[in-house]
């Protein structure tokens, strides 16, 4: 796979860790639970090539990545019920394919509307961070 020196998502370690906690790994993609959790399950799904763009995949690996997108957006249904889930794939800045899938809910923060990149006001404590990503595994099969 083509890594970038420069990239959190390619290198992960510390650069990773300033904003997300590696859930798992799937076909073609890392899972990072978004350490922000004003959206309950806010994860990452970052492809494991280093890409900028959809379009540089070819059709069995764009096709491949969206499975692994459909399979964390069920799983996220199936952990935390949200009314709806926000995908988000912007990569002007760090430019690492990756989308952000937020859970969000009727009558809650930011419903009706984009959600912040970083809001910057909930965040957990060891031992929750654990545990949603304990039930955000439990539901993709991973123990």
């Amino acid at each position: 796979m083509t890594k970038d020196t420069n990239c959190a998502y390619c290198m992960e370690g510390d650069l990773v860790a300033k904003f997300g906690i590696k859930i798992c790994e799937l076909k073609t993609s890392n899972v990072y639970l978004f350490k922000e959790q004003s959206h309950e399950g806010r994860v990452i799904v970052a492809h494991k090539k280093h890409v900028s763009e959809i379009v540089e995949l070819t059709d069995e690996e764009r096709n491949d990545y969206f499975t692994d997108v459909n399979k964390v957006a069920k799983a996220l249904h199936a952990a935390f019920h949200p009314d709806k889930i926000n995908y988000g794939a912007y990569g002007d800045t760090g430019h690492h394919l990756h989308f952000h899938l937020v859970p969000k809910y009727k009558n809650d923060f930011e419903w009706g509307g984009v959600f912040a990149m970083n809001p910057d006001q909930i965040y957990l404590d060891d031992e929750n961070y654990t545990e949603v990503i304990d039930l955000i595994k439990k539901h993709l099969g991973n123990k």
